[in-house]
């Protein structure tokens, strides 16, 4: 293997082998992360494989199935352990890696072509989301597999990158629905309204079959999900895909609260998402011009093909520009072509000492920094929101007849995901019901910290004890008065 293959190949097997260390160690996160590991293990568990469920009773209609189908088949495959949720991420992140690669072949050298990986790999966004439980790398491939698809085919590649344009919009549908589609027809009307190519390219593109596989594909999901749970189709399409994004303040989310932001921040969030490589390579793009080499500019808006990819990069920035409801995290379709871009402008002050001292090191920012913050929650010198270590106490804690955690309030999803379901969120006034009735020998009984003056809970501070607590829960167990009787069969519980 040539030496510059070898260097590449390390590079990338160590930024796998750091993130196979967080996804193995971390723990599940409040409140995202915990939420979609909680709607996959429902879904193993339940073996429901159309209507992905929020809670007992509740469907949830926030997103569509394929990452959860993804997930709940690898928990269904290995285990319920966090690495075998996060596995299907890090194998859709490490696929649009591949398209990356494949993409910047076909326009500039191969030394652009392998920074163009490890660029996309070594940002922030694309990094964690490669060991995260959530629908971002999914979509993400999608758009990418389509958007790839579409520039081999106008390129005149083989006839399968047609087809895999409409797999990956397949993909993009199941992943989020249709915005996928918005998303990757934005560039290419803007290649056609610029006159970086004829509308008639588009003819290359086997539409009447692909479209018809398309269809096959995912219209048989969303009509079961609509005849399962009648409304879906109106909350997804209307409330989800429009509401969403025109309404800042939205009320009508099911599960959660409306993300405003400032219009714009998308941009703001690009920088986050691309860190440390787009603030590098906006300083070195403000380098050359404060230098006099403007030219540089020219010479890219006379290249089509550069062009291209820019509005590939731009599409997700544009159309979230005006959203008031946004995340960090719907940045990530855009990376891919950012990352292309990147190492073609980086390649043209990549001196040997240039590459060693600045870009080298570049790449290992976020692998550092995220892998020094799990060393640092495994040795408790850092705590986050998750409630992995209160629920392992209280299973090494509890006996035969000892009640499942009551949490005051809400129980959190990590609560729910690493107790199996059987944390329980419940009132004040249900819990002293149970001790009347002597449902339970022991009461577990989790309550918020920032309820720890409400006079209404006094006593149980003064009949219970504190067993453990956290950053934002105290776990006391309060013995029932009667707990010398046998347990009632209500007290039995998996």
């Amino acid at each position: 293997m040539p030496r510059q293959y070898r260097y590449w190949v390390l590079a990338l097997g160590a930024i796998l082998i750091s993130r196979l260390i967080s996804m193995a160690l971390f723990p599940f996160v409040d409140t995202t992360e915990a939420r979609y590991a909680e709607v996959a293990r429902l879904m193993a568990d339940t073996g429901d494989w159309i209507t992905p469920w929020f809670d007992a009773g509740m469907p949830f209609w926030g997103k569509p199935p394929l990452s959860f189908w993804a997930q709940a088949a690898s928990a269904k495959t290995f285990g319920l352990s966090e690495i075998y949720f996060r596995l299907p991420a890090l194998i859709a992140t490490i696929l649009t890696g591949f398209l990356t690669w494949r993409l910047a072949q076909g326009y500039r050298d191969d030394k652009t072509s392998r920074w163009s990986v490890l660029i996309f790999v070594s940002m922030a966004l694309p990094y964690i989301s490669a060991g995260a439980v959530m629908t971002d790398a999914f979509l993400a491939l999608g758009i990418t597999l389509s958007l790839v698809g579409f520039l081999r085919t106008i390129q005149g590649g083989k006839s399968c990158w047609g087809w895999l344009f409409f797999l990956g919009m397949a993909a993009g549908l199941l992943a989020k629905g249709p915005l996928a589609a918005v998303l990757v027809g934005i560039p290419i009307v803007l290649g056609i309204l610029f006159g970086l190519y004829r509308w008639t390219v588009l003819a290359r593109l086997p539409w009447l079959w692909g479209s018809l596989a398309t269809l096959a594909l995912t219209l048989p999901w969303y009509l079961s999900a609509e005849l399962k749970t009648p409304g879906f189709l109106d909350y997804f399409i209307v409330g989800e895909h429009i509401l969403r994004f025109i309404d800042p303040g939205w009320s009508g989310d099911l599960y959660g609260n409306a993300h405003s932001q400032p219009k714009g921040m998308i941009w703001v969030f690009w920088l986050w998402a691309s860190f440390p490589w787009g603030i590098l390579a906006l300083m070195v793009l403000g380098v050359r011009m404060a230098g006099g080499s403007a030219r540089c500019l020219n010479g890219f808006w006379q290249d089509k093909r550069a062009v291209l990819l820019l509005f590939c990069a731009l599409g997700p920035l544009l159309f979230f520009t005006l959203a008031g409801n946004t995340l960090w995290t719907y940045v990530l379709p855009s990376l891919p072509f950012s990352a292309v871009l990147i190492a073609r402008q980086l390649s043209g002050v990549g001196r040997p000492n240039t590459i060693k001292f600045l870009y080298v090191p570049t790449v290992a920012v976020c692998p550092l920094i995220l892998l020094v913050i799990t060393l640092a929650w495994s040795s408790g010198l850092y705590s986050v929101k998750s409630e992995k270590h209160l629920v392992s106490y209280y299973n090494q804690r509890r006996e035969a007849g000892s009640s499942p955690l009551l949490y005051l309030g809400k129980a959190p999803f990590s609560a729910r995901f690493y107790s199996r379901g059987t944390a329980r969120s419940i009132h004040l006034k249900q819990l002293e019901k149970m001790q009347e009735d002597n449902t339970y020998r022991e009461y577990f009984v989790v309550i918020p910290a920032k309820r720890m003056n409400d006079s209404q809970l006094a006593p149980l501070f003064t009949t219970g004890s504190v067993e453990m607590q956290n950053r934002r829960f105290r776990l006391l167990s309060v013995k029932s008065p009667m707990s010398q009787r046998e347990p009632s069969s209500r007290a039995e519980f998996d």
